[in-house]
């Protein structure tokens, strides 16, 4: 019976296409290029009204020191009003905040849309009860699900 679960999760997840490649890393795959992906994640993150700190282009920085990387880049994002209560929570959530997304190519030529899942982070900082996580999870999720529709 336990096989049976694990495939048919992993079908789900499959299906889905989400994956969690680290603990509390969320991935889901994009049909559209990095570049592509990360300009819709980026539009959406300002259409929503937060604030993008920094995107930061790994593979160009790589390029700076003679090294080759697949297309890479992070965007730094949030607003007091999310980030606040949950740093009221536990203020050393604040190591993790502002909340960040990695978009990446991997060597298949998938790209994929990656963050912290905000119920790893609120149990990493000892409050997994934390009443702003739900929240935070659907906004994430919303972003990614919008950055990597067709």
């Amino acid at each position: 019976m336990r096989i049976f679960h694990a495939i048919a999760a992993l079908v789900l997840t499959s299906t889905l296409g989400l994956v969690n490649a680290a603990d509390g890393l969320i991935a889901v795959k994009s049909p559209h290029g990095a570049k592509a992906t990360m300009d819709r994640l980026e539009a959406l993150v300002k259409q929503r009204g937060l604030n993008v700190f920094a995107r930061i282009d790994h593979a160009a920085g790589a390029t700076k020191v003679g090294k080759t990387l697949r297309p890479t880049e992070v965007l730094i994002f949030g607003n007091p009003q999310g980030g606040t209560p949950f740093m009221e929570c536990a203020q050393s959530v604040g190591i993790d905040l502002p909340l960040k997304a990695l978009v990446w190519e991997d060597a298949s030529a998938q790209v994929w849309v990656g963050y912290n899942d905000p119920a790893f982070l609120a149990q990493r900082h000892g409050v997994a009860q934390c009443p702003v996580v739900e929240n935070l999870r659907k906004a994430l999720e919303g972003i990614a699900a919008a950055a990597t529709a067709n």
